[in-house]
């Protein structure tokens, strides 16, 4: 059976070029930024490693660059492909922490409410829908902007980026929450849960065992679409200034460092971090939409 699943899975997978691509895109960054020291040809955030000198230098196929810098440097010398390695580390980091977090957050308060119902049910879900109210962004700008305004200003940089977690992942929970516990009220009335009830099976044996791993089909789809949202919310809370500190940027705060001097003629310094960050977001998207189309039966 297992055999055959496997077989399905890489059948399909190969036949959607568009996927094996967005994959291949996927892995490339995510191991180009795990590994950042050893594939950056400098290191960005060592200020003895860098030279005023060298600041704005164009990308090595324009008038004026240099061979060290293949897409040139920003105001202070820092060389830009080292700083997006290093700045998609950080991304990839909050945003895949932050979902692991709803998911975790969001799976608790589902598998109660679905499970036990009544005024389990009731006061959860009324908690969730008031959050579910306000954006999530609001949310995740609110919690972090206490957050840098209560803190001193060296503990909020030395822990932006746990903080960044918290903020993205504390807004986040509320849909994992909404569709576990639906589907833990589908699989409720199955017949395996009533024997497993019938034979005395610890609720929490039921619940964990039998339930979790019936619903995880729709909570990874989500979970794949979230981390494109966790790090697109995670560029913009940078991007307004309230993310990670400029000396260990980010791709949003590269982005906000870049766009101000965009019209002067140094592009590079914002076109490249935002288009990494694109390239990103819509390569986890389109891997997303290609795992729900299929885990859903009725599309294959």
């Amino acid at each position: 059976m297992f055999e055959k699943i496997r077989s399905d899975f890489w059948y399909e997978l190969l036949n959607s070029p568009v996927t094996v691509i967005s994959s291949l895109i996927i892995g490339m960054i995510v191991i180009g930024c795990a590994f950042a020291p050893i594939f950056a040809p400098h290191t960005p955030f060592d200020p003895a490693t860098i030279s005023i000198m060298d600041n704005n230098l164009p990308p090595v196929w324009q008038d004026g660059a240099d061979a060290r810098f293949l897409l040139g440097t920003d105001l202070q010398g820092r060389d830009v492909l080292s700083a997006m390695l290093y700045g998609g580390r950080i991304s990839l980091i909050v945003g895949l922490g932050a979902v692991l977090l709803s998911v975790l957050i969001g799976m608790a308060v589902g598998l109660l409410a679905g499970y036990f119902g009544g005024w389990t049910d009731a006061i959860l879900m009324r908690v969730a829908e008031v959050q579910f109210a306000f954006p999530p962004i609001l949310i995740a700008l609110l919690f972090n902007g206490i957050l840098k305004t209560t803190l001193p200003a060296e503990v909020f940089a030395a822990a932006a980026v746990p903080i960044m977690v918290l903020a993205i992942g504390l807004a986040g929970w509320v849909q994992f929450a909404r569709i576990v516990r639906a589907s833990v009220m589908v699989q409720r009335r199955q017949d395996y849960v009533t024997s497993c009830e019938a034979i005395g099976l610890p609720t929490r044996t039921i619940i964990l065992r039998h339930i979790t791993p019936n619903i995880l089909g729709p909570v990874l789809v989500l979970a794949m679409l979230q981390i494109a949202v966790a790090i697109v919310t995670e560029a913009t809370l940078s991007f307004l200034g309230l993310g990670t500190p400029l000396t260990e940027p980010s791709l949003g705060a590269l982005i906000q460092i870049g766009s101000q001097y965009l019209f002067s003629g140094i592009w590079w310094v914002v076109i490249f971090p935002g288009t990494m960050l694109l390239v990103m977001v819509v390569a986890f998207n389109l891997v997303a939409d290609w795992v729900r189309d299929y885990l859903n039966p009725r599309l294959r």
